[in-house]
């Protein structure tokens, strides 16, 4: 009787099992997959440093056959598990919680996930292949770490092809990632590091609603935002933009671009956005003369805030504008003209906040047909 067969009758006889299950030509299958099944309970995650193993490598204990079996993919090893480094509540299994918790590496996405979040820990590194296996995330979140661009993989967003928001504030960030999945809306960059934006940066995200990338170093934009055909919302304050971005796309609502160092808008600027309603250009160096006549003559906005600039006469605005800011400048007269381009009954504007205080106006400045022309304002200060 060959060696096999006989330590078969060993193992059968201690595990109450019959040889007659198993036929000659079967039997040193099924010792392998004993031996391996004996060897191979679960899975041990080893966390990827920089000097140590590759992204997501899973550690088995060392096989005493000559030839070694291969490791099996991620996603075969207990997908349906939660990292012990995280929480994944059973009445929403498709979130994992790993946020708090001085990680400074990232867990094992099962592939079940859609939401995760990995925010408030120590992570400075985003391996190639980190999410290869949840192909099925629609948040991400790794907000207040210490990621660093050089750090991130070239393509490690890449099969997130149902990503919606991509959270990545308050990391260490010199440029944009990317690429990034064309079913983004939401892209969250401020307080970063990032200093400029090429004009490809954000190509083919024609779905991307939302975009912050407040307190960078940002000194160039390019046209980076026209291709964006569905963003409405577009934050690019706390900056070191000398000059306003190329070619608003024609579905933005709101531009935030205070604290920059702007000192000019071209002619017709904001008519290729006939939706804009609320722009905030305040704390930049903008004067009269970086100004055209018709500048923010635009019939859609309804907040202009061009607080603390360096403004000696109040520019022209529509008569459709609600809320208007030019507290801090060096505005020195009331031209009523501003307004109204004709004062009567009919003609009038729909102004409600009027702010010129800290300007060098008097009081009894304001021209006496001011209250015909303003005549649904309910604040104004001098």
């Amino acid at each position: 009787m060959p060696w096999a067969t006989t330590l078969i009758l060993i193992l059968a006889g201690l595990c109450g099992s019959s040889l007659g299950q198993y036929n000659e030509e079967e039997d040193l299958a099924w010792l392998q997959y004993y031996l391996r099944q004996s060897r191979v309970s679960s899975y041990n995650y080893v966390p990827y440093y920089e000097e140590e193993s590759p992204a997501y490598a899973y550690s088995y204990p060392s096989a005493t056959d000559t030839e070694p079996e291969p490791e099996p993919e991620p996603q075969q090893a207990a997908p349906w598990r939660c990292p012990q480094e995280c929480d994944c509540p059973p009445n929403f299994s498709s979130a994992m919680y790993c946020d708090t918790r001085n990680l400074r590496y990232l867990p094992f996405v099962p592939s079940r996930m859609k939401y995760v979040y990995f925010q408030n820990n120590l992570i400075t590194s985003i391996q190639e292949g980190a999410f290869d296996n949840a192909t099925e995330l629609e948040w991400l979140a790794l907000h207040n770490n210490q990621i660093g661009s050089e750090k991130v993989g070239k393509r490690v967003f890449g099969k997130l092809q149902r990503l919606e928001r991509l959270y990545m504030n308050n990391n260490n960030l010199t440029r944009l990632p990317g690429p990034l999945p064309r079913s983004l809306r939401e892209l969250h960059l401020s307080y970063n590091q990032i200093s400029k934006v090429p004009s490809n940066a954000l190509e083919g995200l024609e779905n991307l609603t939302a975009l912050y990338l407040s307190h960078n170093f940002i000194f160039e934009m390019g046209a980076s935002l026209k291709g964006l055909k569905s963003l409405i919302l577009a934050d690019l304050s706390y900056n070191n933009l000398r000059k306003v971005p190329d070619g608003l796309p024609a579905s933005l609502e709101q531009l935030y671009l205070e604290y920059n160092y702007i000192n000019a808008i071209p002619d017709d600027y904001f008519q290729v956005s006939p939706r804009l309603l609320y722009v905030r250009m305040s704390h930049n160096s903008l004067t009269n003369q970086g100004l055209s006549g018709n500048t923010f003559n635009s019939s859609s906005i309804l907040e202009l805030d061009l607080s603390y600039n360096r403004l000696q006469k109040i520019p022209r605005v529509n008569t459709n504008l609600e809320n208007l800011y030019l507290q801090g400048n060096q505005i020195n007269e009331f031209s009523i003209s501003s307004f109204c381009s004709v004062v009567d009954v009919m003609n009038y504007s729909r102004l409600q906040v009027l702010r010129l205080d800290g300007n060098e106006i008097k009081r009894n400045a304001v021209p006496p047909d001011a209250p015909l022309c303003l005549r649904r304002a309910t604040v104004i200060e001098i």
